[in-house]
């Protein structure tokens, strides 16, 4: 169990992994239609509502919620991801 949630926090923060991911939940026939529907509302919410705890006037601090919303809305997406998805990608 820590194996694999270790596994998802490093997905999370390896960008590169997580196009190539999202690509296939988006276009793979296996994802439920309402689950890949929430994972647009998610993202658009986040862009159209994107309040700040941290104000991102302050730099590199600022930045940090931001990508803590980021990486809760990929690890919701990843969560509703099928098995076999889930086994391609190594989550």
């Amino acid at each position: 169990m820590m194996i694999r949630i270790w596994r998802r926090i490093k997905f999370i923060f390896q960008v590169r992994r997580s196009i190539p991911f999202l690509k296939d939940f988006f276009t793979s026939k296996e994802v439920k239609g309402s689950h890949k529907g929430w994972s647009v509302i998610l993202f658009l919410a986040y862009l159209i509502f994107p309040f700040d705890v941290i104000p991102d006037w302050l730099a590199v601090i600022g930045l940090v919620d931001d990508l803590a919303v980021l990486a809760f809305i990929l690890q919701q997406i990843v969560k509703m991801a099928p098995d076999s998805l889930k086994e391609k990608h190594g989550l």
